[in-house]
């Protein structure tokens, strides 16, 4: 598999936000066939230190979720920062089947996949994909609205909301069904592009 689904948790939304949790699972979007899945929590701490800068309004949002998602992203045994970096690395070198080749999506082209770059470069590592291979989910999602089909209204979350790795799966999940829809005899996207 070569399509790696992200999706964090941070306490920020812009590029130098702090990472407290990631998900990711591989996929297929011509099968919707899920993979290899990846969590880790991350010390907070951990990030502010290497230089992160924490939003008030994400902190104050992350106040008012479930006690389940709060206690997921305050895990005693959450990781450093840069080993969560790294034991994603090293996940994504055993599983993935071509490495050049390796497609990140993130749910938004500033979001995820930016601020997880972000996270590499403050650790002094190079993250584990090109640049050039991120793909967008929200640019999908809008494509599948224009063939009838609304993941928000249409597909039933699985999990628990604001978990990282329930929030990819379910991405990876409507991804793969828009992408059925789009191209229903098994064409690839990637082909085209």
């Amino acid at each position: 598999m070569n399509d790696l689904m992200i999706d964090l948790e941070t306490m920020g939304n812009k590029p130098n936000a702090p990472i407290v949790a990631i998900g990711a699972v591989f996929f297929v979007p011509e099968t919707g066939v899920l993979g290899p899945q990846f969590y880790t929590t991350i010390n907070l701490a951990s990030d502010l230190a290497a230089g992160a800068v924490p939003d008030g309004d994400t902190i104050n949002w992350w106040l008012r979720q479930s006690s389940e998602a709060r206690a997921a992203i305050t895990s005693d045994e959450a990781k450093p920062i840069t080993e969560a970096i790294d034991s994603l690395t090293h996940f994504v070198s055993r599983n993935c089947e071509q490495p050049n080749y390796l497609k990140v999506w993130g749910n938004g082209a500033a979001f995820d996949n930016v601020i997880l770059r972000e996270a590499y470069a403050r650790c002094g590592r190079a993250p584990c994909w090109q640049w050039f291979n991120d793909l967008d989910v929200r640019t999908l999602v809008r494509l599948g609205r224009r063939v009838d089909f609304d993941p928000k209204r249409d597909f039933p979350f699985e999990g628990e909301r604001h978990n990282a790795l329930a929030d990819a799966i379910h991405q990876a999940r409507y991804v793969s069904a828009i992408w059925q829809r789009l191209l229903p005899d098994g064409d690839s996207l990637h082909e085209l592009a």
